[in-house]
């Protein structure tokens, strides 16, 4: 077994699961109806959590092709952009999550409900453009 391949599937597992609780973890928290302030804050610390396995992950996928090539992987143009889009919607969803986390309870339903769908939006930018970089990469 390729111990190269075996870092990037193990890495890129942890980054699939990150994405799929970043955009699930906020839909469902979009749609709970009536709203459930308990659940919502588990759900927080769950896209929380999933936005900070994305920027590792993410992070490590350079890694290791650094440790391995001697250098980050060579990409230009769309590929670029991609990736500059998922960086500014991790950090931005990470910084969110955790905001609401420490605020939420004080904050009136309609302004959590946005968070949530702001959140739900940076999640599914954040999985197109994924897309976008892998095909283009």
């Amino acid at each position: 077994m390729d111990p190269q391949n075996l870092a990037y599937a193990l890495d890129q597992v942890a980054h699939n699961f990150g994405a799929a609780c970043v955009v699930g973890g906020a839909a469902a928290a979009l749609w709970l109806t009536p709203r459930q302030p308990v659940l919502e804050r588990r759900l927080a610390w769950l896209v929380a959590l999933a936005w900070a396995v994305q920027i590792v992950s993410g992070a490590g996928l350079g890694a290791i092709s650094f440790y391995y090539y001697g250098r980050f992987p060579e990409i230009s143009g769309i590929a670029t952009t991609a990736l500059a889009i998922k960086v500014v919607c991790a950090s931005l969803g990470c910084f969110l999550a955790v905001l609401y986390l420490l605020r939420a309870a004080h904050w009136p339903d309609a302004v959590r409900r946005r968070i949530w769908q702001v959140l739900t939006g940076l999640g599914g930018t954040a999985l197109t453009a994924a897309a976008f970089l892998r095909w283009f990469s």
